[in-house]
């Protein structure tokens, strides 16, 4: 036998030798931190709703999209089944590393449009890099419209009375 695995082998108390005790080398397989092996995609549909229920957040945002797209919206929300888009108004682009967006709200009357599209482009960005560790290279906002104090929401009438 070898002194090595002399030395594995313990003793018993009234002299005999018993089994060899098998000792491991810790290995480190992959090197390097966890975090870094592999890769992490996400879709565009992720970035849009996030920064969709941002945009929402922000006192004096009314409704995001343009006329088309919200009455389509409005019609969905209603059809049994369906579910509200947060997405509506959203576009991204979405790389490796990066995103861009391009949203189209509507705000509500009285309420100053640069600070709200400031307030925006703030708590959208804020939310994207935090949720999804993509920098935000920019943010275009297009106001659409704006809601007055007197404009009812457009409910179609019954077709039966």
């Amino acid at each position: 036998m070898t002194d090595i695995t002399e030395q594995n082998r313990t003793q018993t108390s009234e002299g005999e030798r018993d089994t060899p005790v098998q000792t491991r080398k810790t290995t480190r397989r992959g090197g390097g931190d966890p975090a870094t092996r592999g890769r992490t995609t996400i879709a565009d549909g992720v970035v849009e709703k996030i920064a969709g229920m941002a945009a929402r957040d922000v006192v004096g945002v009314y409704a995001m999209g343009g006329g088309l797209s919200r009455t389509f919206g409005a019609v969905r929300d209603r059809v049994p089944g369906g579910t509200k888009s947060v997405s509506r108004g959203v576009k991204v682009e979405v790389g490796e590393v990066q995103t861009a967006l391009d949203l189209e709200i509507v705000v509500e009357y009285g309420v100053s449009i640069t600070e709200v599209s400031q307030a925006v482009r703030e708590n959208v960005i804020a939310a994207i890099e935090r949720m999804t560790g993509l920098e935000v290279v920019e943010v275009n906002i297009a106001v659409s419209d704006v809601k007055l104090p007197e404009e009812e929401e457009e409910e179609p009438e019954p077709r039966l009375q």
